[in-house]
């Protein structure tokens, strides 16, 4: 189960140590707002920062964003990708003000922004009426459909999640890589593999030695780590759409903006409900979900939460400064050896 803690609380669940490895590295969900369309006095609208191993992905920008990247002792300049949801404005609004502010700041390093189309338009038009060139370049990335590999390293990848909403929306997928066979260490010393052969045993190979005797693959290695997922679905209506694509994950953020009484209204507006959203957790089958985007009208979240619980009982409500963190997952059968 994730591991959740709140840093404007000063506080966040303790863990033992584990041993490394390479997919047994952090990887945080940083709630900074979760409100849905307008700021309240205690809420600010959509955004989240995933950090995993050195990475920083901000996912939106809302209006205030870099106030609660400093708040919460969150690395500004550290952040190379942001990925935009749709150009609605509770979701990208903070945006000119953060490149501004890296700006100011003395970036230099290229920062790189993924959106559906008219991201670069309304920044360029920001600076350009400004008289503004920012001191660093900005990569534009136009996301064009669902299912889209729009980041990928040598660990991580982000997939984008075509939503259901007014105009052009798109969620993110950000999964591990699948590590290779692990090789086990008494097979090494037993059989005295060679360091080629060892990539060859990583790669699914059985190993071949003296008298052509064939040691099978499976007495050689350990299963790998299971690759960890986060989803992120926000703003969408009630749909079926992305439920194969988000099967699974560790964790889904999805919007709950309303309680199903308003389900008229959510219909109308593209939204969900709690009970649409758990419904849909259900359906993908993840492992945990986590609500937001709810209504401004909200001032209490308790029945939000409640009615989510009713139907997926393994949620919990997205609140400014909670972090969760994926616990890392290896193969049992390695877990055991360990």
């Amino acid at each position: 189960m994730p591991v959740i803690g709140n840093l404007s609380k000063g506080k966040q669940s303790e863990r033992k140590p584990e041993k490394q490895h390479i997919l047994n590295t952090p990887f945080k969900i940083h709630i900074l707002g979760a409100s849905a369309a307008i700021p309240t006095s205690a809420r600010l609208t959509t955004t989240q920062l995933v950090q995993y191993h050195n990475k920083n992905f901000l996912l939106d920008c809302a209006e205030g964003t870099q106030k609660q990247l400093r708040i919460f002792k969150l690395p500004m300049m550290g952040i190379n990708h942001i990925f935009i949801s749709h150009i609605h404005g509770d979701h990208y609004l903070g945006l000119p003000g953060l490149i501004f502010t890296m700006h100011l700041l003395g970036r230099k390093k290229p920062l790189h922004i993924y959106s559906p189309q008219g991201m670069q338009e309304i920044i360029d038009l920001q600076y350009r009426i400004s008289n503004l060139v920012p001191g660093f370049e900005i990569r534009y990335h136009v996301i064009s459909q669902g299912g889209q590999i729009i980041y990928h390293d040598n660990q991580i990848m982000v997939e984008s999640i075509e939503m259901e909403h007014t105009i052009e929306t798109y969620g993110f997928l950000i999964r591990e890589k699948q590590e290779p066979l692990k090789i086990r260490k008494k097979a090494i010393e037993k059989y005295n593999i060679s360091v080629a052969d060892i990539k060859r045993i990583k790669a699914g190979k059985d190993l071949k030695i003296k008298n052509n005797e064939v040691i099978p693959n499976s007495q050689l290695t350990l299963p790998p780590a299971i690759p960890r997922s986060y989803a992120f679905c926000s703003d969408t209506g009630f749909t079926s759409k992305y439920i194969e694509q988000i099967k699974h994950a560790d964790l889904l953020y999805h919007e709950a903006t309303f309680l199903h009484d308003k389900v008229d209204i959510a219909t109308q507006k593209t939204h969900c409900t709690a009970l649409q959203a758990a419904q849909i957790a259900s359906q993908a089958q993840v492992r945990q979900l986590m609500i937001g985007h709810y209504s401004a009208r909200y001032d209490e979240l308790s029945e939000l939460l409640a009615e989510a619980k009713s139907e997926f009982e393994n949620t919990i409500i997205a609140m400014e400064g909670d972090v969760i963190e994926l616990p890392y997952k290896p193969g049992e059968e390695a877990l055991s050896e360990e």
